[in-house]
């Protein structure tokens, strides 16, 4: 067989891999929809038989990808030997320097596969993934009352079953620095996508709710003053509790980015 017919046959077979993978993750994609409009209490009912499921499904993946690193190396050194009789010092540069890129894209594929994203009940409706800011509830040694702040995942811990976290602003004070939390999914609260608008929830005038108090990374108790007209308003229009503003009577009303608001949990004790 001649080499641009091997490489013709790579070719095909990595489109043949690449479709099952979309078929895998169409399949994962389905059974964390599944889970994330159940209740993190009520998934045993699932049973085993689920969970079985979703690890193979990820086993498969990984298969999937591990077969198409094997062939896409082929494929490359079946290309190179076509470069070799005529391959300048610049071709070779150019040939590392992908080599080098697809190894790091495998790489970044091995990450994700291995760190799924975390299904989370939530207001937003919608799982948490590392590297994203949400509303983390902080329960400080010998106070009467929990701290909501907004921290970064970055990364979960699969031994712990929980979630690591970073306070990205650390204080006032020189000596501050920025601190990490190990939480459960039941002390994380997802923010709404900050690119679609629509994707916040709908609260009626009256309805009470956690938000970020304006210039600062705390969340506290608030009121809606003014139902969003449509989906595609920025803004929550609040009233935070204990608020007060000089010269103003009774509680001012803020803007609120519709992202920096969820609903109030139950049991909220601010």
């Amino acid at each position: 067989m001649a080499n641009y017919e091997i490489a013709h046959e790579h070719l095909r077979e990595l489109d043949r891999l690449r479709t099952n993978q979309e078929s895998i993750i169409s399949k994962i994609n389905k059974i964390h929809a599944k889970l994330l409009k159940t209740m993190p209490e009520l998934a045993e009912k699932y049973g085993d038989t689920l969970w079985m499921k979703l690890r193979n499904l990820y086993d498969d993946a990984k298969q999937f990808a591990d077969e198409e690193d094997r062939v896409s190396q082929a494929l490359i050194a079946q290309i190179e030997t076509f470069l070799a009789p005529g391959q300048t010092s610049a071709h070779r540069k150019k040939s590392e320097g992908g080599e080098q890129k697809r190894k790091r894209m495998k790489a970044e594929a091995d990450t994700r596969l291995s760190s799924p994203s975390i299904s989370l009940r939530c207001s937003t409706d919608h799982p948490v993934l590392v590297g994203d800011q949400v509303a983390a509830k902080i329960s400080p040694e010998n106070a009467e009352k929990d701290d909501w702040i907004v921290v970064k995942v970055i990364r979960f811990d699969r031994e712990t079953n929980r979630l690591e976290v970073i306070d990205e602003e650390p204080g006032d004070d020189e000596e501050s620095v920025q601190r990490k939390y190990k939480l459960p999914s039941t002390c994380i609260i997802p923010f709404p996508k900050a690119s679609d608008p629509s994707s916040a929830p709908d609260f009626a005038a009256g309805s009470q709710v956690l938000a970020v108090y304006p210039g600062t990374t705390a969340l506290y108790k608030a009121v809606v003053a003014a139902h969003r007209k449509r989906k595609t308003d920025e803004y929550y229009l609040l009233e935070f509790d204990d608020d007060e503003e000089e010269g103003v009577d009774g509680l001012p009303q803020r803007n609120v980015p519709f992202y920096q608001v969820v609903q109030l949990p139950e049991g909220h004790r601010q």
